[in-house]
Formats: C-alpha cells, sequence, structure tokens
C-alpha cells in the first residue's frame, strides 16, 4: 500500500522562479535534443537506461530495464538499495529555456506483509546546490503496479539560466526494508512495470529568454 504522504514533500532549488524578462512559452518548435553523458549506479547498469524525448517536447522519458532492489534467501547483501544517477546533456532549441515541472513515476512492488519500501527521485542543473527532491513510502502487504506524479508549482521551479549550458543531473534510488516479515521471503520494487511500460516521465515547463 503506498502511504497517503510524501515525506519532505519537496526541497526545491535555490535557482527557483524565472528571472525578469522571461515569459512562459509554448514548447519550441524545434526538437531539443538530449545525450545520455554518464550513467552510474547499481540500478543502470551500462546499456540498461535509455532517454527519449517526446515530439511534442513537453517531456522526456527514462526507460530502466534492471532496475531492481530486493531483500530475500537469493539476495545479495547489498541488493536492498539500488541507485542510478543520470547526467543529461539537454541541447535546448535557441531563444528558449526549460524547468523540469513534473514527474511521473512508474513500477512494480511485491512487498510481503511488514516489508517496506522507499523511491527517492532528485535532479538539479550542474553547479546548482540545492536539488529539486521527493519521496515515497510503500508498505506490505503489496502486490501490484504503483505510480507517482510530483509537480512542482512554477513560482518554484529551477530553470536552466538563459545562454548557459548545464548538464542536468537526474538521481533515483529504490531501497527495500525487511522489517517483520518472514526471513525466508523475498520482497523487491522495480522501476519498472508488470506491464512492459519501463518509464520515468519528466514534465516540462517553457520559457522565452528575453532578447538581447
Amino acid at each position: 500500500m503506498l502511504s497517503a504522504f510524501t515525506a519532505g514533500t519537496m526541497m526545491l532549488s535555490s535557482l527557483g522562479a524565472p528571472a525578469a524578462g522571461w515569459q512562459v512559452a509554448e514548447p519550441p518548435p524545434e526538437h531539443m535534443v538530449i545525450d545520455v553523458v554518464s550513467a552510474n549506479g547499481s540500478g543502470c547498469p551500462d546499456g540498461t537506461a535509455e532517454v527519449s524525448v517526446s515530439p511534442d517536447n513537453k517531456a522526456f522519458t527514462v526507460a530502466y530495464s534492471e532496475f531492481v532492489a530486493q531483500v530475500g534467501p537469493e539476495a545479495k547483501s547489498t541488493d536492498f538499495r539500488k541507485q542510478c544517477q543520470l547526467s543529461l546533456n539537454v541541447q535546448v532549441p535557441e531563444g528558449y529555456t526549460y524547468a523540469v515541472a513534473g514527474t511521473d513515476y512508474r513500477g512494480y512492488a511485491r512487498l510481503e506483509e511488514g516489508a517496506t519500501a522507499t523511491e527517492t527521485a532528485f535532479y538539479y542543473f550542474q553547479g546548482e546546490s540545492h536539488t529539486t527532491r521527493s519521496r515515497h513510502e510503500f508498505q506490505g502487504f503489496m502486490d501490484k503496479d504503483w505510480q507517482i506524479s510530483d509537480k512542482v508549482e512554477i513560482q518554484s521551479m529551477s530553470f536552466l539560466p538563459c545562454g548557459e549550458k548545464r548538464y542536468l543531473n537526474v538521481n533515483t534510488e529504490l531501497r527495500v526494508m525487511r522489517g517483520w516479515s518472514p526471513p525466508q521471503t523475498t520482497s523487491f520494487i522495480t522501476m519498472d512495470s508488470s506491464d512492459g511500460n519501463l518509464e520515468t516521465i519528466y514534465r516540462l515547463s517553457w520559457m522565452k529568454c528575453p532578447e538581447d
């Protein structure tokens, strides 16, 4: 069962609201391009995380294929926690800037009675001292797909400063705690889904940069 609260809700970036002269805009007609500069962590071994951009420039998707945290007789001692940090080179059409406005996470969990799990995620532009962060908890017994949506209000969004080129860092963690569940049982949580939709979707807001 998904707990009814988001612990910590959001820790918002210091870059915050857009600067004076910026204008809220529809997505640019030219396509943005995202390249994965690096993928590090036990949740995304080499070649198991892919990024794609929606045709309307309103979102990009991260797809994982081996992001599973588990505890149980067959699990290694380190398998209870899996983490992935992606550094993304987001190439934005000239005259525009963007912020992450919300995120849709989805996965599957099989937790025994007494076991718990957490999904924690944060993202920030290279050089930022603060991050946008969310944390969600799950409790056993649970045996189903899960989906979570986070949203950031525009006055709290962290927009990339116009004209600057910084990597967007995306860090996600899954963790399972055995609790008082029977030690001979296995509990796990994945950053994917039983129906094959292995996606975390990052939704974007766009602004036009002020003209010189």
